[in-house]
């Protein structure tokens, strides 16, 4: 064989080959979008999904006392059409980072101007609101992070521990 027919099939073969290797990896913390309507306010939540895979969260993996991004990779995002009442307090319209503060059996929520803003460059002074919640042990094991809307919260649920937000 001529050379060049050799070197074509040799090509060939190693892209062939790295093809048949290569594998759909799903990521350890996908990205989830969670969208619902509360008291005519269109809300829009984006956040990276990880997994509890035999972990402990609560305290260990998201200590206590220290800020946390709500979720992984990039800053979780909320956005809404319309101003809303969190906890009672006014938030208005428009996209916000959400970062969370868990203690043993509360957590402090709290929207950030600036949705890029992830919790390694967190910064006091960019905060939209802070609003003080108490958690609750969720009625089932949650292995991925997840966020709901509903009709007058909103609740982070991940591993036993519920996060609900009073929202109007």
């Amino acid at each position: 064989m001529k050379f060049t027919t050799k070197f074509t099939i040799l090509i060939f073969s190693v892209f062939f080959t790295i093809g048949a290797f290569a594998q759909d990896k799903k990521p350890a913390s996908p990205a989830a979008t969670a969208k619902g309507n509360i008291s005519g306010a269109n809300i829009t939540i984006e956040y990276s999904s990880p997994f509890v895979k035999g972990r402990t969260i609560w305290g260990e993996l998201v200590p206590y006392g220290k800020v946390w991004r709500a979720g992984a990779n990039a800053p979780t995002t909320i956005e809404t059409d319309k101003n809303l009442k969190i906890e009672g307090k006014e938030l208005a319209a428009g996209k916000y980072s959400i970062y969370v503060i868990p203690e043993n059996g509360s957590a402090t929520v709290i929207f950030g101007k600036d949705p890029k803003m992830s919790a390694y460059n967190y910064d006091e002074a960019k905060d939209a609101l802070r609003v003080q919640v108490k958690t609750r042990k969720s009625s089932k094991m949650n292995e991925s992070l997840v966020y709901n809307i509903n009709k007058n919260n909103i609740t982070l649920s991940w591993e036993n521990i519920d996060i609900p937000v009073s929202v109007k």
